[in-house]
């Protein structure tokens, strides 16, 4: 007798397990350190965080770091740390997934939108230079899902015009530029490490420089310490409550050591989205600008086709979850949310980015994505493309 052939195998990997965008990369080692942590007395006294910081700024080859917590902090606590405030502008990209240019905003300034690069997604340094003003005392750049902006061009503008030059981490941990790793390349640089970043501790950030004077100052802004309470030089500087917990910097010493290995896993993931979207006709390999050595992106970005617009890449987006495929835009411009417009902010003044915004799609990238989930994702995604009636017009 034949028996009819067993296709629940194909079922199974037609309709697939839930795949999440994000899944941190948490082993034995990071539950066994809390564990120490959470039964070894003080949670906040700060032994950990100063061996966090530690390491963090020799990992780099930075002078110094500060930890706190959160990216967004981060920023504001640099601002405050140079003075700048109310009167003052700040040269930023409105596009990116953690938006810590609010900080600008938080410190008073007045933060000035630059138009990107259509692939790169970082800061065009031609079009900040044409923006700066009397006013301006700061470009706050980005590596956007781990690309590297151009060191190099925007060094040089921040140097020839007197700004201080504000690297934004943020989005990438590991990228490299020119044989550096990022966050090498500003007077400082922030670091965050909520999802669906690569280092991860829950919320967390941290400020890296070489200025002693700098990292002086924000340490004070910081928190207030035990001994400084009655101190009254001291508290002539108003400080946050913005401390990392020996939970948190545990967490991420232990993900520190373990970095290469993460980066590792998750190069092997991008190279499973290479070999599935090269079957697709006229899609192009994935974009590294000049001088980026190593690119480490957050999540798998992307480009929808010129013919789709902001509607039909929503329609993608949801023919993907009823796949169980997760996946997400890249966040919307920030100079199309309600505060930026109420002060004058254009979309007309940054066309690049306006394009780029309305049609990058995120999928799913984190060590337990398989080869197979991959083709599925992608699979998935070409399908999707085409019920839209735009047909498979994607471009990484």
């Amino acid at each position: 007798m034949t028996m009819p052939p067993d296709n629940s195998a194909e079922d199974d990997a037609e309709l697939g397990d839930y795949i999440p965008l994000i899944d941190p990369d948490i082993s034995e080692a990071e539950v066994a350190v809390i564990s120490r942590i959470l039964t070894s007395g003080s949670l906040g006294d700060g032994r950990m965080t100063e061996g966090f910081e530690q390491a963090f700024a020799a990992w780099l080859g930075r002078a110094h770091a500060v930890a706190v917590s959160s990216g967004t902090i981060a920023t504001l606590m640099v601002l405050k740390a140079y003075g700048i405030g109310p009167g003052d502008e700040v040269l930023c990209s409105p596009f990116g997934w953690h938006q810590v240019q609010h900080a600008i905003a938080l410190a008073g300034a007045e933060p000035v939108f630059v138009d990107i690069d259509y692939w790169q997604h970082t800061i065009n340094p031609a079009k900040a230079e044409a923006r700066i003003t009397p006013r301006t005392k700061a470009i706050l750049a980005g590596n956007v899902n781990g690309h590297p902006a151009h060191w190099d061009e925007l060094r040089t503008l921040a140097t020839d015009k007197g700004l201080i030059l504000i690297e934004d981490s943020t989005e990438a941990i590991g990228s490299s530029y020119k044989g550096k790793l990022v966050g090498s390349f500003g007077d400082c640089a922030v670091f965050d490490f909520s999802e669906p970043g690569v280092l991860v501790t829950g919320e967390g950030g941290m400020i890296v420089t070489d200025d002693r004077n700098l990292a002086h100052q924000l340490r004070y802004l910081r928190r207030r310490e035990m001994e400084h309470r009655n101190t009254v030089v001291i508290t002539r500087t108003i400080p946050f409550q913005a401390g990392m917990s020996n939970i948190t910097a545990a967490l991420g010493l232990v993900q520190l050591k373990r970095l290469p290995e993460i980066l590792a896993k998750r190069r092997e993931v991008v190279g499973h989205y290479e070999a599935a979207m090269a079957s697709f006709e006229g899609i192009k390999p994935p974009y590294k600008g000049p001088g980026a050595d190593d690119v480490h992106p957050m999540v798998y970005a992307v480009h929808l086709g010129t013919r789709f617009t902001a509607s039909g890449r929503k329609a993608v987006l949801e023919d993907l979850a009823t796949h169980d495929v997760e996946a997400s835009d890249y966040g919307q411009a920030l100079y199309t949310q309600q505060y930026y417009q109420e002060r004058g902010a254009s979309r007309a003044d940054c066309p690049v980015c306006q394009k780029t915004v309305d049609r990058v799609l995120a999928l799913p990238l984190h060590h337990k994505v398989t080869a197979d989930e991959v083709q599925f994702i992608v699979d998935t995604l070409k399908d999707a493309t085409v019920n839209t009636g735009a047909g498979a017009a994607i471009y990484l």
